[in-house]
């Protein structure tokens, strides 16, 4: 299969992808509103279940397909797309609105993320990622739903109305549930046959093309919705959702796939072990000191997010496709430059936050 044929899958995938996701959600919600569900555990549950359902119908084909074993594309595109929420979705975001940080998100969201991307490193690092660690993650995950279900009853969270198209008469909202799961369904399986056929027409593992192509495309549904809520001022949606989205990538998606593998488990890169789930924990980090200052991203630190992701990219396609060695002197740009300067910048944010406690 050509490179430009395989492209062409990818990108239908993606749109059916996106058209399913939209579909699904507006169906499930509109079968909560039916059956008296209130709209706090819609949002926490059926929304963020819906921005996630692109990663986690690929990631489950893939694993399906493979039986876990020979897998690269599942986990790599998890992690792709957390860094890609992180660098690009959040930045892009800060962008065309400086975002307003609630003191809850840094409270316990933002940590409570960062804790579970080490767990998830951590459970990783064998090359193997069992059965009893995604049934840990699952159980994770209801225990967080509950906690945030809980949570937002008693600060009185979530009683902004629903918009009025999101009711709908039982056999809509069964149809629209239905044809969005039939599309997510079908667009996975297009989207993994293409990312297969490309990484073999390019002669790149399917690790780099989960970490790119996949995982942007499936983050898609997160960055049109944190861009418009952005734009239209809620930035605590956009911020929201990015954080939601990426503890449903790593409870929901990696606990679902390594349940999914049985007794054999999920096979993880040992470049993702070395390099990107260091990287995704890092970009977690260091989002922690940019919360702080002041309570804001501001435009600035959103351009710092989206640069660090195009030197992401440019070091995966440097060294997958240039000769052994050749792309040590980018790699030595960014250590000596960049690097020191993330460093600083860090440093500085913490610094400016800290003095604005004091004052």
């Amino acid at each position: 299969m050509s490179f430009a044929l395989s492209f062409l899958q990818v990108l239908l995938g993606i749109a059916l992808l996106f058209a399913g996701g939209e579909l699904f959600v507006a169906g499930s919600v509109a079968l909560s509103l039916l059956f008296g569900i209130p709209q706090i555990v819609i949002g926490l549950t059926v929304v963020s279940f819906g921005t996630s359902a692109p990663e986690l119908f690929v990631s489950l084909l893939s694993t399906l397909q493979t039986g876990g074993s020979v897998d690269s594309i599942a986990v790599s595109n998890v992690v792709g797309s957390n860094i890609f929420n992180l660098l690009v979705v959040l930045g892009a975001s800060a962008l065309v609105m400086p975002l307003r940080v609630q003191s809850r998100l840094i409270r316990r969201d933002v940590p409570l993320l960062l804790a579970i991307s080490m767990a998830a490193w951590g459970m990783a690092s064998s090359g193997t990622l069992t059965w009893v660690a995604g049934l840990a993650l699952l159980t994770v995950l209801v225990i967080n739903l509950i906690w945030e279900v809980r949570t937002a009853r008693e600060e009185g969270a979530g009683d902004d109305p629903l918009d009025d198209d999101a009711a709908a008469p039982l056999p809509v909202a069964l149809g629209k549930g239905l044809l969005g799961l039939v599309l997510l369904v079908v667009g996975s399986k297009v989207l993994v046959n293409g990312a297969t056929g490309a990484a073999l027409a390019l002669g790149v593992s399917q690790t780099v093309i989960g970490l790119t192509i996949v995982s942007a495309g499936t983050g898609m549904p997160e960055l049109v919705t944190s861009l418009v809520s952005a734009y239209r001022g809620r930035t605590d949606l956009a911020i929201g959702n990015v954080v939601g989205s990426n503890l449903m990538n790593l409870l929901l998606i990696l606990g679902a796939c390594a349940v999914a593998t049985g007794g054999g488990g999920l096979a993880v890169d040992p470049v993702l072990i070395s390099r990107d789930f260091p990287l995704m924990v890092a970009a977690t980090l260091a989002c922690l000191p940019i919360f702080w200052s002041g309570g804001v991203i501001n435009r600035w630190e959103g351009a710092v997010l989206v640069v660090l992701y195009a030197l992401y990219l440019v070091e995966q396609v440097l060294s997958n496709t240039m000769p052994l060695g050749d792309e040590d002197p980018f790699r030595l740009v960014v250590l000596v430059v960049v690097l020191p300067a993330v460093l600083v910048f860090i440093a500085w944010t913490t610094l400016s936050w800290q003095r604005s406690r004091k004052a």
